[in-house]
């Protein structure tokens, strides 16, 4: 951990987890943040939907929920950044507090339920910033809609031309409902009406998945995936599930959960995933990524891209250049020229 966040840490765990995250937001706003400016090594540079991204690692969805910084997320060095979730109309979420550490497991839970500025504050923001690096857009539904699926099509029909990816978010835990989407009936509806919609303005369409599916769950999905010619797989949301090596006292919050305890099911989950794919289309690996290592391992589980966001609660923005550095290193400790050349490796 670099030494000027290591002291802004110490302050920044004395407050709330969302007044931190507020003031994370207004830091990058104001250009407190530094930028990493080195270039990155050859080797992490990927093709993904026809474009060439400088490096393999992105921000998760649910640090800038309203796209109000996704440049200057961009300049800390990630490949990509996704934005959201987005919903039609803007909703408070659910009651505060809502967003735990679990500083002794390194991981969080979160029962936010997709609060947002709504559409229109979003889609002006990014109507506005210049179209620079690559920023995927993640689109939910409101809490109280009568029909959730219009609200992904009214999302994306609107957002599908100011974003470099959209991505349905059908398995946050904290939206009651939300996973039934992920059926096989329920899922083919929604994303056959949302590639209707975004007809006009064609951008890769990716669903993202629960990483507590079963392989029942995992037929049905990557089934229905294949058939539309979906243009990826996000693996994966929070979970529910509750390691039994947890030791936080905050292990037995309502929520998802995130961070080094969920590295290993999400990557089992990704690996399986994978197997059904069979390279019909990437795979975004997320869940658990702190190091060049876990990065490695979901790209050799099959992912071409991975992203990270609870790691940095606690080791802020040096992480993603140690992640680039590590992974680089073992790239080429292995014989691997490339990122692509890794992928699906151990499978």
């Amino acid at each position: 951990m670099a030494t000027w966040y290591a002291l802004a840490d110490l302050f920044l765990s004395r407050l709330d987890a969302e007044t931190a995250h507020g003031l994370a937001i207004r830091g990058l706003k104001n250009g407190w943040v530094p930028q990493d400016r080195r270039p990155d090594p050859s080797s992490l540079g990927v093709e993904v939907w026809g474009r060439r991204l400088p490096n393999p690692i992105g921000l998760a969805a649910g640090f800038d929920k309203n796209a109000e910084v996704p440049d200057a997320a961009l300049g800390m060095g990630f490949g990509l950044v996704e934005i959201g979730s987005v919903t039609p109309r803007p909703q408070s979420g659910n009651p505060r507090p809502r967003l735990f550490r679990l500083r002794e497991d390194r991981g969080v839970i979160n029962r936010m339920g997709f609060p947002g500025q709504g559409l229109a504050a979003i889609l002006s923001r990014l109507q506005c910033r210049p179209r620079a690096g690559c920023v995927g857009v993640n689109i939910g539904a409101n809490k109280d809609s009568i029909d959730r699926t219009d609200d992904y099509v009214t999302c994306g029909k609107a957002l599908a031309a100011q974003a470099d990816y959209l991505v349905c978010n059908v398995s946050s835990p904290n939206t009651p409902g939300l996973r039934n989407l992920q059926g096989r009936t329920q899922l083919a509806d929604l994303l056959k009406r949302v590639q209707e919609a975004i007809a006009a303005n064609p951008v890769p369409l990716v669903v993202k998945i629960a990483p507590d599916a079963t392989d029942d769950d995992l037929d049905d999905i990557v089934a229905v995936c294949r058939d539309l010619r979906i243009d990826g797989i996000i693996i994966g949301n929070t979970t529910l599930s509750r390691p039994p090596s947890l030791v936080s006292p905050r292990r037995t919050e309502a929520g998802g959960l995130s961070g080094a305890p969920l590295a290993a099911l999400s990557t089992d989950v990704l690996r399986r995933t994978a197997l059904r794919v069979e390279r019909q289309f990437p795979l975004i690996g997320c869940g658990g990524i702190n190091s060049g290592a876990a990065a490695y391992a979901k790209i050799r589980a099959g992912a071409t891209l991975v992203q990270l966001y609870s790691a940095l609660v606690f080791e802020g923005p040096p992480l993603v250049r140690r992640i680039k550095d590590e992974l680089a290193t073992l790239l080429t400790r292995d014989g691997f020229s490339s990122v692509s050349q890794a992928v699906g490796a151990d499978l």
